[in-house]
């Protein structure tokens, strides 16, 4: 069984399907639950980052958009008025546990530059200082994530694990974790509790892309389960529709799935 209780470092990444309702508006009670949860986390001891989707969809719903825009340069512009709300949300909830928040926005430019260490000291000192981060891409100026679909933040949270050397990213996703077959087809499914190493026959279960509010699905989960396994951090999704999930986690029930090397 995973022993999770040596982890301190956490990196949670959390989708747009778990904090939003398909409207693109703010799933208010399940945000004010895993804020709740998040702060015991926080309170216990542990070193929590977060990497927060949401800010298009926020954007969407507050221009009066329905459908996700295809053209690149309106789907930034929900994001630069979204990202305002996703953080006045994140530091008015959190401030109700006395917790601070800070606001980190990356691009895929600055993560591959010597601009990094930077980065990593940013965090350091925000973390000594018992600061929550909370990171986002900035889509306003890198269209990586919003067109090209490398910089989504499946892949931003495993950097964000690598160069902070957390000891586990947790994503918080609409799903259980891994499936031995698609669960939404096929009622025989299992899930399967831990995986040791991403090959041919683990990527053969990721199925398709994710919702119309998001960008991610089980293919990038599992890119940033191999980008994890390289920089030695561990992984693990669970389903953030059920915030209290995090405390079945943290006391070591066989909850979602486990990435992790064998030793």
């Amino acid at each position: 069984m995973y022993n999770v209780s040596d982890k301190k470092r956490i990196v949670i990444k959390l989708g747009t399907s778990t904090i939003a309702h398909k409207t693109g508006r703010l799933n208010i009670r399940r945000m004010e639950r895993l804020v709740k949860v998040m702060s015991d986390l926080h309170n216990s001891g542990k070193e929590l980052i977060l990497v927060s989707s949401g800010a298009v969809g926020l954007g969407m719903s507050k221009l009066g958009i329905a459908e996700r825009p295809k053209d690149t340069i309106a789907r930034q512009a929900c994001a630069a008025v979204g990202q305002c709300e996703l953080m006045y949300i994140y530091d008015k909830m959190f401030g109700e546990y006395n917790i601070n928040v800070a606001q980190i926005l990356l691009t895929k430019y600055t993560i591959d530059s010597p601009r990094k260490n930077n980065i990593s000291n940013t965090f350091r000192k925000l973390l000594e200082s018992n600061v929550i981060p909370i990171v986002n891409e900035n889509d306003t100026v890198a269209i990586d994530e919003l067109e090209l679909d490398i910089g989504e933040n499946d892949t931003l949270a495993a950097y964000v694990g690598k160069f902070t050397r957390a000891d586990l990213l947790i994503i918080l996703s609409d799903i259980d974790g891994l499936f031995d077959g698609d669960p939404r087809t096929n009622p025989d499914a299992k899930l399967i509790r831990e995986v040791h190493t991403i090959d041919d026959s683990i990527l053969s279960l990721a199925g398709e892309a994710g919702t119309s509010l998001g960008s991610g699905g089980m293919v990038t989960k599992l890119n940033a389960a191999n980008l994890c396994f390289e920089s030695g951090v561990d992984m693990a999704i669970l389903n953030g529709r059920q915030p209290n999930v995090l405390y079945d986690f943290f006391d070591g029930k066989e909850v979602g799935t486990v990435f992790c090397k064998q030793d």
